[in-house]
């Protein structure tokens, strides 16, 4: 009898090219200049606290325990209003989770997206705020979080609306990436 691959292993692997298109989007962003880390906060903001406002909608803690300690939307605001730059609202609108499920893949998808920031944040000066760049990873939390895809996205059904999710996810940034990017975003 086959095993079957992890929920981490189908996500990654389902998300791949998504993953990579924003991947490359945000690479395009020159964090060590202050217009283009402007820039970067703007991109990431709005799919950031859209994503979390809809995470929210559910009751997150019962998912992963730690949510709280997890969300960075005071960060990025915090950062934004220290640049003098717009607060960014959620856009309801632009991501439905319509099951625990779904929030799960919204919630790996910003998980990966902290264990990014840890590498570019070697590039944003110190004299830039970096409340939310700088909000480096706990190994525990991703491993937490692993188990707890693990645990919970047992069925076909689960794993795939965690994958929709998460590719909604990756897409809402791309799209931030795309707005606040300098350069023409390859699709």
């Amino acid at each position: 009898m086959t095993k079957s691959p992890s929920a981490r292993s189908l996500l990654r692997t389902a998300t791949a090219s998504a993953h990579a298109r924003v991947d490359h989007a945000f690479g395009a962003f020159d964090l060590g200049d202050q217009d283009g880390y402007r820039a970067f906060l703007l991109a990431q903001a709005g799919p950031l606290v859209t994503t979390e406002a809809a995470v929210d909608a559910f009751d997150p803690a019962a998912l992963v325990p730690d949510w709280p300690e997890r969300r960075r939307t005071t960060l990025i605001r915090s950062d934004l209003a220290d640049l003098g730059l717009a607060q960014p609202q959620p856009q309801p609108d632009a991501l439905t989770l319509a099951t625990d499920a779904a929030a799960l893949g919204a919630i790996y998808v910003l998980e990966g997206a902290r264990l990014g920031g840890a590498l570019l944040a070697r590039n944003v000066p110190m004299d830039l705020p970096g409340r939310f760049i700088r909000s480096a990873p706990a190994p525990m939390r991703w491993r937490s979080l692993i188990e707890v895809l693990d645990k919970t996205l047992k069925t076909e059904a689960q794993r795939d609306a965690a994958i929709g999710a998460a590719r909604a996810v990756f897409d809402l940034f791309w799209r931030g990436a795309r707005q606040h990017g300098r350069m023409p975003v390859v699709e």
